[in-house]
């Protein structure tokens, strides 16, 4: 009976635990347009931003400058419009950023990039594609942080926001919610976002930006995910033919066997 009284104590503090996990996730996660991974002025376009916003900071060690030759650029436009320091259009793609200054200016290293789209993805909320998407879409104003920066997607988020000339300063919108169990008790629920400054883009074009570097950072993750999935095609294609004849040569073959 103690045993059992234990393994109960212990599943309720996980559900606890869990329950807290979940409400500490931020808001749900928007879809991330999947057919912009396939457009390639889309991805050249989502490059550019990498490079210009991001990767001042984060580094996509993992990958070189000239693989974006599978996005349709040439060498000489990796090298005059892609790459602002003495690197090779061959070296990987590292900022000159010493890991104990991000510590100090920071508080911690800026993770690397080259497979955020693939390793944040979480079940029930979506891929790493819509967390990034939704991710970069959410920031608002928090004077109650170092940064001056939170965001709806992930509440206390160390980074300040990357994109903010382009989109602009938002601030946070809540609502007043009564709890169902006891009408007492008043949440405060996350309702959107509402601008205080605009930014260079407007909302739609914003979008657009942020769905072109998802799109990047998608393809740089896997940047032969959609040559595979075609190819997985042909083989199960050719594997359903291959069946037919094998069963048939089978059934011929045995006929005469007893």
């Amino acid at each position: 009976m103690t045993i059992l009284k234990k393994l109960l104590l212990a599943l309720l503090a996980s559900l606890s635990v869990a329950s807290a996990h979940a409400a500490a996730e931020g808001i749900p996660w928007d879809t991330f347009p999947k057919e912009r991974v396939t457009d390639l002025p889309a991805l050249q376009r989502g490059a550019q931003t990498f490079v210009n916003y991001c990767l001042s900071c984060h580094e996509a060690s993992f990958k070189r400058y000239n693989r974006m030759r599978d996005i349709g650029l040439t060498d000489e436009q990796i090298k005059d419009n892609l790459i602002f320091t003495g690197a090779k259009v061959g070296d990987t793609m590292k900022v000159a950023m010493r890991p104990a200054d991000a510590k100090e200016w920071f508080g911690g290293v800026p993770p690397d990039l080259t497979l955020i789209a693939r390793s944040r993805s979480a079940a029930g909320k979506g891929s790493g594609s819509d967390y990034v998407y939704t991710l970069l879409r959410s920031y608002y104003r928090d004077e109650t942080k170092a940064t001056g920066w939170n965001n709806a997607a992930f509440p206390g988020i160390g980074m300040p926001h990357p994109l903010w000339e382009l989109q602009g300063q938002h601030r946070a919108v809540y609502t007043d919610v009564k709890d169902s169990h006891d009408p007492k008790k008043v949440a405060q629920v996350f309702k959107g976002l509402e601008p205080i400054t605009p930014g260079l883009q407007g909302k739609a074009q914003y979008d657009e930006t942020v769905a072109d570097l998802v799109a990047y950072l998608t393809w740089m993750a896997e940047p032969t995910a959609h040559d595979r999935g075609r190819l997985g095609v042909w083989v199960m294609l050719f594997l359903s033919i291959f069946f037919v004849i094998a069963w048939r040569l089978n059934a011929s073959f045995w006929k005469d066997v007893k």
